[in-house]
């Protein structure tokens, strides 16, 4: 897959001379419904016999309209991924757009006249919700008549479940609730953060229960507070386990949050290896324990139901 990295204004030289069908959209997540818009695009390339292509952004729009708000800093996938995600789902041109004020600040037909027509568009494709400019303006329905006649303009009907749409401000707020059974319903594949492995209080080696402490980065959002079943990919290998998202309130008031990953039948030193973090399933919230006793009995009982969840996993 090719990556065209543009800051605006464009550059014509970078853009090569050849029909594309584009996919427009943030794509944050890259969930079932951004899928719906992709495929469908990659339908209609098949069908005239051009590449695939997308136009994205490398970060939310939001930070160019408004002061920083702490979950303006978190992705659900970030560019890296979201990239890997493209490429797996067939595309074959990205156009990176470097999100800035001054791209902002085009009309509707700016942005048509500067970037649609002049990627070399046969056919623009997004979700129904789609805008490229104000919201009462840069409209889906709108979209043909800036084009002129240039380009045909395809819609993707809303994708839904449980009667209400898939969007990414639903998965975050599935993520926040430690809802990761929903979120990974809504993405269409399961849900993964990244880290590195680095020392904590070794309070879980010594009453039996060792784990690998993750440090993730800002820019990604984490589950809730809560125990879950997830994997930990270390290289190329991935290790079943249970990881607790939470403040360690047994052992006191008012903790840092912190990742901590108990890896089943795993022997071994993690320290400095970047991991990725697949999240599969909620247990249980974090409880505040009499002891360490009752601690120990409880992730006892938290390691049977990851075993018994895994050997699901593997039968299914």
């Amino acid at each position: 897959m090719e990556v065209i990295n543009i800051h605006h204004p464009l550059d014509e030289r970078q853009i090569p001379n050849e029909p594309v069908v584009l996919a427009m959209g943030f794509f944050d997540g890259v969930h079932r419904g951004h899928q719906a818009v992709i495929n469908r695009a990659k339908a209609e390339a098949r069908d005239r016999n051009v590449k695939l292509a997308v136009l994205t952004y490398d970060h939310h729009p939001a930070l160019v309209y408004r002061p920083l708000e702490p979950d303006d800093r978190k992705y659900l996938s970030t560019t890296e991924r979201k990239l890997r995600k493209l490429d797996r789902l067939g595309v074959d041109r990205v156009f990176l757009v470097n999100y800035t004020g001054e791209f902002s600040a085009q009309t509707p037909q700016e942005f048509v006249d500067n970037y649609l027509v002049k990627f070399h568009t046969v056919a623009a494709v997004a979700g129904f919700d789609h805008t490229y400019g104000k919201k009462d303006v840069a409209t889906m329905d709108k979209l043909a008549g800036y084009a002129q006649g240039r380009f045909d303009v395809i819609t993707v009907a809303e994708e839904a479940k449980n009667q209400e749409k898939i969007s990414s401000t639903r998965i975050r707020q599935a993520l926040k609730a430690g809802d990761v059974d929903l979120a990974n319903q809504l993405l269409g594949y399961t849900y993964r953060s990244t880290g590195l492995v680095v020392h904590g209080e070794a309070r879980g080696r010594t009453i039996g229960f060792p784990t690998a402490n993750v440090l993730s980065p800002e820019d990604e959002w984490l589950p809730g507070i809560g125990i879950y079943t997830a994997r930990l990919k270390v290289g190329a290998i991935w290790y079943p386990g249970m990881v607790s998202v939470g403040r360690n309130v047994t052992f006191g008031d008012n903790r840092p949050i912190t990742v901590e990953m108990n890896l089943l039948d795993f022997q071994g030193n993690l320290y400095g290896e970047p991991v990725e973090v697949e999240w599969h399933h909620r247990l249980r919230g974090e409880i505040k324990f009499d002891g360490v006793e009752a601690l120990v009995a409880q992730l006892k009982q938290d390691e049977v139901a990851t075993r018994d969840y895994f050997k699901r996993v593997a039968a299914d």
